[in-house]
Parts: structure tokens; C-alpha cells; sequence
């Protein structure tokens, strides 16, 4: 098959088709690609099947059918236990795994598969299923970035590919760390939203009217706590953590007295009077950061 008459277009295999495998096996056939599909569960490849793609017999048929080969199951059990029984057929193919893990399974990942004689390239999708081919969605990779160059075209048809280094466990560290602020987010709303219906109010009202605003405000200074952050110099303090801290039992107590779980917040509370404790007090929020992490290595600028 070929694009235009001219080049020759990239056989692909998916492995594992839950809700994600079966979105990018769905975005690669949509994007003209030959795709042949693999799952333990047979059956749920008949969607696909139906749509174009090759269902093949087991894994390693599976394998040697494609020359770039995407692996998207539960987890890294899962993943062994997928590739363990197909020998050599790794062998001079692009293995792009996008199952959810650590840096550290990654890195481990990665020997297994160039040990095997495969080129590797580990993946973190920023997206949920719908968006996978849409333009809100982002692909971080890491590992061996001439596969990834060799393979970008097909794989740019699930979503924007960003490239973090040679380092197979940066696009794990990445994504865990944008999940990290995205849980976080999720926990101050439910938080602040339940406390706002406690006297009747509405969710939707408050949400749109004085939630977002105010998040979107807030979220402005983030490009100067990145600066603080990365110097190491902070200051000075328009909100110091001891005045923080001491206004924050309010919210702890108010949440209680109106029937809202604290759970959520607690963490926060603990975090400050930490901060005090450490003798940060007279510090601004990007302060925090101190107590979370070590120093690291020195930023990419």
C-alpha cells in the first residue's frame, strides 16, 4: 500500500485492545494504515476486524506482521506476559509500549527489548480513549528517538507526539507528574464544590462564576513559581507560608463544622505547618517545593 504513489506506508501492530488499544488501532486504520490487532480476548477485536484490520492468531504472529509495534495493555505483568512467548520476532522492530507504568519499569522494559533485538520507545498518553487522533490529544515519548523519528508520521496519528529525551523513563516521569497536577486539581474541586452546596448553592453556578476565574487567576503565577523553583531564590513573599498555614485551620474547621470530609485538605494543612516548622514561614508558596523534592538534576533551559 502507498501514500500517493510514492512512499511505502508503515505496516502497524496494536497489542491489547481495551478502551485505549482499541482508540489507537481505530486512529491508525483511520489514518490509512495496514493494522493487524492482537488480544487475548479475541473478541474484542470483531470491531476492528470488521473495520478493516487483521486479527491475528496469537502474539508473535501479531509481531511479525509489523514493522512498528504498539503494545498498550493493563500494566507491565501484563505486558511480560504478552511478548514473553515470542522468541526472536522482536528483532529489528520498533516497539512503542504506551502501558501506564514507573520510570523504573520503563528503564527495565527498555533492556528487555533491546536485548531482544528491538529498537524502544516508551510512551505516556495524555488523553482519555475519545480524544486519541483528536487534536487535544498528547503522546509523550522517551528511548530511542531515531525509531521514534522513523515511526513519527504514523504515530502523530494519535495525537501530538513530544519528544522528552533519551531516557526511556522520562515519558512515565512526565506523565505521572502531569497527572499529579491534574488529581490535584480534581481534588480542590470536589473539595470546593462540596463545600459550596452545603448552604444549597449550585455547583454549576459556582463552577462557572466564581471557581474557574479564580483558578485561572491563580494559575497565572505558576510561571514565576517555575522560575522561583528552578533558581532556588524565593521571594519575596506577598502571602508567607506562617500566615498560610494559620488561615488554613479555618477551611479545616469550616469543611467539618458543614459536613465536608477534610480528607483532601489535610495533606495541605500537614504540608505548611511543615514549612513552619522548617523555619520557611516567612516564604511564599513556591517554597513548598523544597520540602517535596531534592534539589535534581540542574533544568534544561
Amino acid at each position: 500500500m502507498h501514500v500517493s504513489g510514492t512512499s511505502p506506508v508503515t505496516p502497524v501492530t496494536v497489542l491489547g485492545l481495551g478502551a485505549m488499544g482499541s482508540a489507537l488501532a481505530t486512529a491508525f486504520l483511520d489514518g490509512g494504515r495496514p493494522v493487524t490487532v492482537w488480544n487475548r480476548t479475541p473478541a474484542r477485536a470483531d470491531a476492528l476486524a470488521a473495520r478493516g484490520a487483521t486479527r491475528a492468531d496469537d502474539a508473535r504472529q501479531a509481531v511479525t506482521a509489523g514493522e512498528l509495534v504498539v503494545l498498550c495493555v493493563l500494566d507491565h505483568t501484563a505486558a511480560y506476559a504478552t511478548l514473553g512467548a515470542i522468541g526472536d520476532a522482536l528483532k529489528g522492530r520498533t516497539l512503542v509500549h504506551l502501558t501506564n507504568g514507573t520510570p523504573a519499569q520503563a528503564r527495565e522494559f527498555a533492556e528487555w527489548a533491546t536485548q531482544r533485538g528491538a529498537r524502544y520507545v516508551d510512551g505516556g498518553i495524555m488523553a482519555v480513549p475519545p480524544m486519541i487522533g483528536g487534536p487535544g490529544s498528547l503522546v509523550l515519548y522517551s528511548g530511542d528517538r531515531s525509531a521514534l523519528e522513523e515511526h513519527r508520521a504514523a504515530l502523530e496519528l494519535l495525537g501530538a507526539a513530544r519528544w522528552l529525551g533519551d531516557d526511556p523513563g522520562l515519558a512515565s516521569l512526565y506523565d505521572l507528574a502531569l497527572l499529579s497536577g491534574m488529581y490535584g486539581l480534581f481534588a480542590g474541586y470536589l473539595h470546593a464544590t462540596a463545600l459550596a452546596r452545603t448552604e444549597g448553592g449550585s455547583t454549576r453556578e459556582f463552577t462557572d462564576e466564581l471557581l474557574i476565574p479564580w483558578m485561572t487567576a491563580m494559575m497565572s503565577g505558576f510561571p514565576d513559581w517555575a522560575r522561583q523553583i528552578d533558581s532556588g531564590e524565593f521571594g519575596p513573599a506577598s502571602s508567607p507560608l506562617a500566615m498560610q498555614a494559620t488561615a488554613f485551620v479555618n477551611l479545616i474547621e469550616a469543611s467539618t463544622a458543614q459536613g465536608v470530609d477534610p480528607a483532601l485538605m489535610i495533606p495541605v494543612q500537614e504540608l505548611l505547618n511543615r514549612a513552619v516548622s522548617a523555619g520557611l514561614g516567612d516564604q511564599d508558596s513556591p517554597a513548598l517545593a523544597t520540602l517535596l523534592s531534592g534539589p535534581g538534576k540542574e533544568p534544561v533551559r
